[in-house]
């Protein structure tokens, strides 16, 4: 049964696996302070064009969150997302856990616009509420859409004006930068956002994301916070080492082209036989609106989600392709789809 349910099922790409073994048996230092950690960061950088920045590996994209909100953010300070934002869906309260509210403004698309955050900020007028104090986004969004550099530009200028931090979740980034409706670098958001990561978890990697701090009045005494949500890895090394993998060449972008591309092709059959999306096709997440009656036929071959139901007896379903997605199981779906479709 071939799976579209995430971007994680496999393990790591094969040039990630073999630099880990091929520096398996080193004895490195603990704790990200190694020469692969170093070199990972150096990569980065480069990309960035920010030697000032801080690079920072952490396990994972819910602890990343958790440690950023939570560091930033007085404790009567709130963050505001979209409603489809994973701080607010998926992460089971991680943020409250830390005594700090999701102020949620509805998704465009899986976006946040500028009116909704000013909207958010002025109803939020007294110390009898919380005070807004950062915008969360995505990159790619919760619904598989892009933002553009003017939109991240306006968001930024809003910010600018209302005193707020940016913090861009980038998960999803490498499928992000590779859409082609994206025209930012790692650049652009190094100097739009005042802290964002780039996800390898989702992007080739076995685990690790890393977490790139712009503003320089964050950076203080930043590695106590990690220690102390548990986020310090002893074996830094192995979080460094894979990004090394993936940044000493090319082959984070390759990765997000081909689950792009890979979704690209399940896009385009689907407009083929007439289907519409609860959003725009333009990434590694598809979510397609297919009948109720279809799904149960669908689900003996293939391993998929539901995102919601339309109430009209049909249902917005999520497909999710990856690094290591194949040709044939793209094949495979797409055929299956015209089969039981075609006119």
């Amino acid at each position: 049964m071939y799976s579209f349910m995430n971007d994680y099922s496999e393990g790591a790409h094969p040039k990630v696996l073999e630099l880990l073994m091929k520096s398996n048996l080193e004895q490195n230092a603990g704790y990200g302070e190694d020469t692969h950690t170093a070199k990972a960061k150096e990569y980065i950088k480069k990309l960035l064009g920010n030697e000032k920045a801080d690079i920072h590996f952490i396990p994972g994209g819910t602890q990343t969150n958790l440690i950023v909100i939570s560091s930033f953010l007085r404790p009567y300070e709130g963050v505001i997302a979209a409603d489809t934002g994973h701080i607010n869906v998926h992460e089971t309260g991680a943020i409250e856990a830390t005594g700090h509210k999701v102020i949620t403004v509805p998704n465009r698309e899986g976006k946040v616009i500028p009116e909704d955050i000013l909207e958010a900020v002025r109803f939020h007028s007294d110390e009898h509420m919380v005070k807004p104090a950062m915008v969360y986004i995505s990159d790619s969004t919760e619904l598989g859409t892009v933002y553009t550099k003017e939109e991240i530009y306006k968001i930024r200028q809003l910010c600018n004006r209302e005193g707020l931090l940016l913090f861009l979740d980038g998960a999803r980034l490498g499928s992000a930068l590779a859409s082609r409706e994206n025209d930012l670098e790692l650049s652009d958001i190094a100097e739009l956002t005042d802290v964002f990561y780039i996800g390898g978890t989702k992007n080739g990697a076995l685990l690790g994301e890393a977490l790139v701090i712009v503003k320089e009045e964050l950076k203080a005494n930043f590695r106590y916070l990690i220690k102390q949500r548990g986020a310090l890895m002893a074996k830094g090394f192995v979080a460094g080492i894979q990004f090394e993998a993936l940044f000493s060449d090319s082959l984070f972008y390759e990765l997000g082209e081909h689950a792009n591309e890979m979704a690209g092709r399940i896009g385009d059959t689907l407009k083929s036989l007439g289907m519409e999306f609860l959003a725009p096709p333009v990434s590694n997440q598809l979510f397609p609106i297919l009948p109720d009656e279809f799904l149960e036929e669908l689900q003996e071959e293939f391993l998929f989600s539901v995102q919601k139901s339309m109430g009209n007896g049909e249902s917005a379903v999520r497909f999710v392709t990856s690094w290591a997605t194949t040709p044939a199981s793209v094949e495979a779906l797409c055929e299956f789809l015209k089969k039981r479709f075609k006119k």
